[in-house]
């Protein structure tokens, strides 16, 4: 049954994870390189892989012999190092020269908006919220996502360096304490 408490923690949680606005600077940087972001398909696609993992991750793993737990912490690694990346302004994480006919894809669709960070929040969320609150919470992150890639061009006017900086850092601490959070929840299983 659908619960509007847990489809608000839903949703702030993966906007938290997914920190499309975060990410603005680096999907600003695409629009630049390629001219535009199909956002559809950079929506959809983030959809598919993020709706697929919900229902297959757990028997994914479990093909590779890895546990929800420990995929959970594994995740939380990488949740707090992308909060770390993001706070210090650092990179740590390299990402290759991308077709461009695929950068709507790949980059964008994954590994920014459903990369591993969200698809580990998805596979805890699941053990600890029912399936179609978290699928509504996927869909309202998904519009949000959308109308941000939509409207990149105006953002970055609106926002300028200083603003996108800002919310690079307010969401790398949140990002770090989710990691926390994850670590911890999931070492005690």
């Amino acid at each position: 049954m659908f619960n509007f408490k847990e489809i608000v923690s839903v949703t702030l949680i993966l906007f938290s994870v997914i920190d499309v606005l975060g990410s603005l600077p680096v999907i600003v940087d695409f629009r630049k390189k390629l001219g535009k972001i199909e956002s559809e398909k950079a929506t959809l696609a983030a959809g598919f892989i993020m709706i697929l993992f919900l229902f297959l991750g757990e028997r994914l793993l479990s093909l590779f012999g890895v546990d929800v737990a420990s995929f959970a912490i594994a995740g939380a690694i990488i949740l707090f190092l992308l909060g770390l990346e993001m706070i210090l302004g650092r990179n740590i994480f390299k990402h290759d020269n991308m077709d461009v006919g695929v950068a709507s894809i790949v980059p964008i669709a994954f590994p920014i908006i459903a990369g591993a960070a969200t698809m580990t929040t998805l596979l805890s969320l699941r053990s600890a919220y029912a399936i179609e609150n978290i699928l509504v919470g996927i869909l309202l992150n998904l519009f949000f996502v959308y109308l941000v890639l939509k409207s990149s061009n105006w953002l970055e006017k609106k926002l300028g360096q200083g603003g996108t900086d800002i919310l690079r850092k307010v969401f790398g601490i949140i990002l770090l304490a989710i990691a926390i959070k994850l670590f911890k929840t999931n070492l005690s299983m």
